[in-house]
């Protein structure tokens, strides 16, 4: 199909330059409520995107429907009359390359029938029966195969595959609701530690919820945990796109090579890790995947790019590139990976004395999010005195400036987690975060 998409757009000669991407998908989606499976679903689709340059404009097309060269036709002439309406953008198509190897396709999950995936679920349901816990969860298996060309001879396929398992409970004592979630994420399927790990991880926290105590006040040492990390992290996630930089609202802009944050503060994003979901040998564009350190001993050392917008910046693409069947490519991360501390859990609590665990946040997400601020109720979180966790806290909020913050971290946990499959976030141990009632 791809080179037959190719062999038209050659000979139609619209185009001074052009790639596509054709993605087959398909997953199989299972539903636990109140212990019992309640849904099975499965879902299929495969579609082109195409994309080309005519008369030095990008024009942009995708379709589902592959049934023959009169489909095929249609979408360069609807790409074609996208571009007689789109922006001047000089894309530098990537031209042939080796791609690395790497594990991101497991046999075993793409074979593994309903009843394999039901038992995954099944196995953690059972771990957290109790009474008075309402327990739902959930076991998605994805399947992709992804094809690769362009005008100026790149071309690849790759497969991949992934599973996930997801559990929560919900306890509801009068006008008090409980709540605690955790997943696991991985190409092949979960292992038996794997499940029993995301099901010890939601009893403990449902276990520690149970005494409430009154939230502390102040400006006080606060531990995110991976899961709570979210207010502090998405800021920084949305300012090291190359797209906020040349918009001119990323207020990283400028800075590359500056001190901006704290010595122990790493991040980079890795598309070359094996069995990491997000990993890929090259981007959705065709860019060639590498290791890319985005903050270095706290210093600004890079930010991400796809074509176009490396095109608009004057700079070279970073191997971000990120496309749907339909719709423009845009800018996405690979395995986005914060370099965890050599402190355990319990020793961030002992350094931490006096202050607050935060585990879960209402309204992440929401607001200005790139200006790096955030105040937000606390869904989850645990007070601390003498170096120990004491009881869950209600009617809270934290408050606080990302970039202020990771100037003055005073302790990275060892302790990382996989969030989503593709991002490794340790526990932050921040001073000087804002807690108040609500």
């Amino acid at each position: 199909m791809i080179n037959r998409v190719l062999e038209l757009a050659r000979r139609s000669r619209r185009f001074e330059g052009f790639d596509l991407l054709l993605r087959d998908e398909s997953q199989v989606s299972l539903k636990f409520e109140s212990g019992r499976l309640k849904e099975t679903a499965l879902r299929q689709e495969a579609g082109v995107n195409f994309r080309g340059v005519s008369r030095g404009k990008v024009g942009i097309a995708g379709t589902t429907d592959l049934s023959g060269d009169a489909a095929l036709e249609d979408l360069l002439r609807r790409a074609a009359a996208s571009a007689d309406q789109g922006e001047e953008c000089a894309l530098a198509f990537p031209g042939p390359s080796r791609l690395p190897s790497m594990a991101l396709f497991d046999d075993t999950a793409a074979g593994v029938d309903v009843e394999h995936l039901a038992e995954l679920g099944r196995r953690v349901v059972a771990q957290l029966k109790r009474p008075g816990w309402q327990v739902t969860a959930s076991v998605d298996r994805f399947v992709e195969t992804t094809r690769f060309a362009n005008s100026a001879g790149q071309s690849f396929k790759s497969r991949a595959t992934a599973i996930s398992v997801g559990a929560e409970v919900t306890q509801v004592k009068g006008d008090d609701v409980l709540m605690a979630y955790d997943d696991v994420t991985s190409v092949g399927v979960p292992s038996e530690a794997e499940l029993d790990a995301v099901a010890a991880s939601v009893v403990r926290r449902i276990e520690r919820g149970q005494k409430i105590v009154s939230p502390p006040e102040g400006k006080l040492p606060v531990l995110f945990t991976p899961h709570g990390c979210a207010a502090v992290l998405l800021p920084l996630h949305q300012a090291l796109s190359g797209k906020t930089v040349l918009q001119g609202i990323s207020p990283l802009g400028g800075k590359l090579g500056e001190a901006l944050f704290d010595p122990a503060f790493d991040v980079t994003d890795d598309p070359l890790l094996s069995n990491r979901v997000g990993s890929r040998p090259a981007d959705d564009e065709g860019m060639l995947s590498a290791k890319l350190p985005l903050i270095e001993r706290g210093t600004l050392q890079a930010f991400v790019y796809d074509l176009e917008t490396a095109a608009r910046a004057g700079t070279a693409s970073t191997g971000h590139g990120r496309r749907s069947t339909f719709g423009k490519p845009g800018i996405g991360f690979s395995n986005l990976v914060i370099k965890p501390g050599a402190e355990s859990t319990d020793a961030l609590l002992k350094e931490m004395g006096h202050g607050l665990v935060v585990d879960e946040l209402i309204g992440v997400g929401q607001g200005n999010v790139i200006s790096g601020s955030f105040s937000h109720p606390v869904a989850l979180a645990y007070r601390v005195d003498g170096g120990e966790i004491t009881g869950r806290v209600k009617d809270a909020a934290v408050a606080g400036n990302t970039y202020e913050l990771l100037k003055r971290i005073r302790m990275i946990g060892s302790a990382a987690k996989w969030l989503g499959g593709s991002r490794l976030v340790p526990p932050l141990l921040l001073d000087a975060v804002n807690v108040a009632r609500r």
